[in-house]
């Protein structure tokens, strides 16, 4: 096996620059860069990352904590995470807080021992703790899909929604770097066509109380009814706590009332799927019975009959998008923090009522 004296005689340099090249410990000059490189590729020498840490107090490994990896759109994040992660030179070492605030931070402690440069965090609905803990021992850190929200009395509110790449104060939410989709145009959006469409009583499944995302998604649906000059009903507003078996439950609330909805929107694709296990229970049709349009696009959403409109979130490029905050971050540690917001998709199927149609799909605000 080649070693860094085998590489540094190829390349007729010392160990020492072989070393800074390796490391990007020192500038070296390009030519030298290139033969030191060469020499790697020729005798096919692998770096001992555990010296390298040594040398330079990084581990080139990043620790991602998100919730419910099994879900599709977790899935897709998770691939962005793991090419932007590969093509920086950083492994990745992935755990599953099951948004479980105590666990959370168990799992959050025990990837901070590991010793990773920095973290990847999709934070619980109760996330006091994780930040009390990041902030203390100072911890590069990236909140991921779910933003920590500000201080009461900061101008970065759930009910004034970040909708950019924007710089935050040290005073706001712990002066971490958040990623995110936009929440309140796209289900804005889904509800208006819905209203377009003559529906004057459109519930919510809504996801779990306290998440970011629930809270603004709810809000982007009573925008949605205010700007179709519909009133708020908290009636037909259930709670689907983000997972299938209580939006199969909250469905059936929502199906139970005096004047039950005759359109929905789901809040996530897992409580897609509960609610239309609850259709299905009472044998209801989609859309004959109850028009439908879900938060969340997936692989499989054109292939239900009737295909899914849906609202599609750009899952790959918000992990990739943390991972070059958080290198960001690495380089620049004092930089002040960043809140970005992706735009989504709205994807037109057949779900809502509407005929079959080439699918399509358009970003941006509701118009």
């Amino acid at each position: 096996m080649a070693t860094m004296a085998d590489v540094a005689r190829s390349a007729g340099v010392s160990v020492a620059t072989v070393s800074h090249v390796l490391n990007d410990t020192r500038p070296v000059l390009p030519g030298t860069r290139q033969a030191v490189l060469s020499a790697i590729e020729e005798l096919g020498y692998t770096p001992n990352t555990l010296a390298r840490s040594l040398v330079t107090s990084r581990t080139r490994s990043i620790g991602l904590a998100v919730s419910a990896i099994s879900n599709p759109y977790f899935t897709e994040i998770l691939q962005g995470v793991e090419a932007g992660a590969l093509e920086h030179g950083y492994s990745l070492l992935i755990a599953d807080p099951h948004d479980d605030p105590e666990h959370e931070l168990k799992v959050v402690q025990l990837l901070h021992e590991r010793r990773v440069d920095g973290m990847i965090v999709a934070p619980s609905a109760d996330p006091d703790s994780l930040v009390a803990y990041l902030g203390r021992h100072s911890v590069p850190t990236v909140f991921l899909d779910r933003v920590v929200e500000a201080p009461s009395d900061d101008p970065v509110t759930s009910d004034d929604p970040v909708t950019s790449d924007q710089t935050v104060t040290s005073g706001q939410a712990g002066a971490f770097d958040q990623v995110c989709a936009e929440n309140v145009e796209p289900t804005a959006r889904l509800v208006t066509h819905l209203a377009g469409l003559g529906h004057r009583r459109i519930g919510l499944v809504a996801g779990l109380p306290g998440l970011s995302t629930t809270g603004e998604r709810i809000a982007g649906y009573r925008h949605g009814l205010a700007a179709a000059g519909l009133p708020y009903d908290e009636r037909l507003l259930a709670h689907g706590d983000s997972e299938s078996a209580a939006a199969e439950r909250a469905t059936a609330t929502l199906l139970s009332l005096a004047a039950p909805p005759t359109a929905l929107v789901t809040a996530n694709n897992t409580m897609t799927i509960g609610a239309l296990r609850a259709l299905r229970e009472r044998g209801l049709s989609v859309p004959g019975d109850l028009a439908l349009c879900c938060f969340d696009d997936f692989t499989w959403a054109d292939l239900f009959e009737p295909r899914l409109t849906a609202i599609a979130q750009p899952s790959k490029e918000i992990g990739a998008e943390a991972v070059r905050l958080l290198l960001d971050r690495l380089a620049a540690p004092d930089r002040p923090a960043r809140v970005l917001r992706l735009p989504c998709a709205f994807v037109h199927r057949t779900s809502c009522g509407c005929p079959d149609q080439p699918e399509k799909s358009t970003k941006g605000n509701v118009s």
